[in-house]
């Protein structure tokens, strides 16, 4: 029984040296990178530019790419102006309606209501209040084009949600909208 005892006790010690490995050299990594990421340095010093560095500011005046500047400024005489000049480059089709029409059910109708009554959902639930009527005040495409890029009174600028294309297509579809408001 004692030579049992001795005999497992020293399996079990020559398992637990033999677990024991140098850390210092670890078993073989498959992809190393997954486990150990190369550094890089985004702000590195560098031979490329004069000054030594690699994050270089855009040059004055410079436009990012896919971007058209707005030349309204977002002030009431802006507004005024893109109401009475503004004119869409967007020829007026089934397409665009349908699309200004989908968008519209996406960003404006939970305020301004599906037939733009303003009787959207969260008005009628009076989490905003005072949300007009598309029939209450005269609109163009060009002032609706400007109240989404820069926003108005309690309605916040929707430029980062939709682009330029998109801002026409649901200024013909509010068009649209007020247009059977008033009939």
């Amino acid at each position: 029984m004692k030579q049992l005892i001795l005999f497992s006790f020293s399996i079990v010690l020559a398992l637990s040296f033999a677990s024991c490995q140098d850390p210092s050299k670890p078993n073989y990594q498959y992809f190393p990178n997954m486990y150990e990421p190369v550094g890089y340095e985004a702000y590195a010093d560098s031979d490329a530019f004069a000054n030594g560095i690699e994050a270089q500011i855009p040059v004055e005046g410079s436009i990012a790419r896919g971007w058209q500047p707005y030349e309204y400024p977002d002030t009431n005489e802006g507004y005024e102006a893109a109401k009475s000049k503004l004119i869409s480059p967007l020829e007026n089709s089934e397409v665009n309606l349908a699309q200004g029409k989908a968008l519209y059910g996406v960003y404006c109708a939970v305020c301004h209501g599906n037939k733009g009554d303003g009787q959207g959902i969260l008005m009628t639930r009076e989490k905003f209040l005072g949300v007009p009527s598309y029939s209450d005040r005269e609109i163009t495409q060009g002032s609706i084009y400007h109240v989404l890029m820069y926003g108005r009174n309690a309605m916040g600028s929707h430029a980062g949600q939709v682009n330029e294309t998109e801002r026409w297509q649901i200024a013909q579809h509010v068009m649209e909208l007020r247009t059977k408001l008033l009939n």
